[in-house]
């Protein structure tokens, strides 16, 4: 959970919203916010600065001892790209989900690894990893010794993510094309759907042919 998350859950507290619609506001189970608030003084004392360094003191005692600078650049690198991917229209925990795998060592975790390191409920992640497996930005494998799916973000993600959106585009326009053409084009609504599919069309295929070109392309 974000400083920001938290700072939420405050105000929340202080409009005198319940733990259901401050869960519902921050996309997280209200068995999360409950926890959350109950661990950090309660509604009545709950302060969210306190609260993350409380968290990150829970989460140094629960990992290895390392130095403390990679640490804090880490946190503050997953604090600007969890924003930042929400701000483009990511569900928050969509969003805390693929950030967690770009940073993890390998690009690869299991459901459980990312329900421990989230602090969230496994059907959190299940809705979470759902979304991001349809968009084409990670892919399940399974693993044969521990029976358990591994969510994988490797080196293509971004050209499959690509793909998948410019693919969806361009079968909008296909729709946009063939209602254009049964209304017909000769009247004004007919018109303007032919144009719009027209400029779905070229931009779907642009971007396709653009993935194409610069899939390789080193780092």
């Amino acid at each position: 959970m974000t400083l920001q998350d938290r700072r939420r859950i405050a105000t929340g507290l202080a409009e005198g919203r319940s733990y259901a619609e401050i869960a519902r506001r921050l996309d997280r189970p209200t068995s999360t916010i409950s926890r959350e608030i109950g661990r950090n003084g309660g509604p009545g004392d709950y302060r969210p600065e306190r609260a993350h360094q409380a968290a990150a003191r829970r989460a140094r005692r629960n990992t290895p001892a390392r130095s403390a600078e990679p640490d804090r650049k880490v946190f503050e690198v997953e604090e600007e790209a969890v924003e930042l991917a929400v701000g483009m229209g990511l569900p928050r925990m969509v969003a805390r989900v693929l950030i967690g795998l770009w940073l993890s060592e390998d690009g690869r975790l299991t459901a459980a690894e990312l329900s421990r390191g989230l602090n969230v409920s496994p059907a959190s992640i299940s809705m979470a990893v759902g979304y991001l497996t349809q968009q084409g930005l990670i892919r399940r494998e399974r693993d044969p010794h521990r029976r358990h799916d591994i969510y994988v973000l490797d080196d293509d993600a971004w050209y499959h993510s690509t793909v998948t959106s410019a693919r969806q585009t361009l079968a909008a326009a296909e729709v946009t094309k063939a209602a254009g053409r049964t209304l017909g084009l000769d009247t004004p609504v007919g018109r303007r759907l032919a144009r719009g599919s027209a400029f779905l069309e070229r931009i779907s295929l642009d971007a396709l042919a653009s993935a194409e070109r610069w899939r390789d392309l080193p780092p």
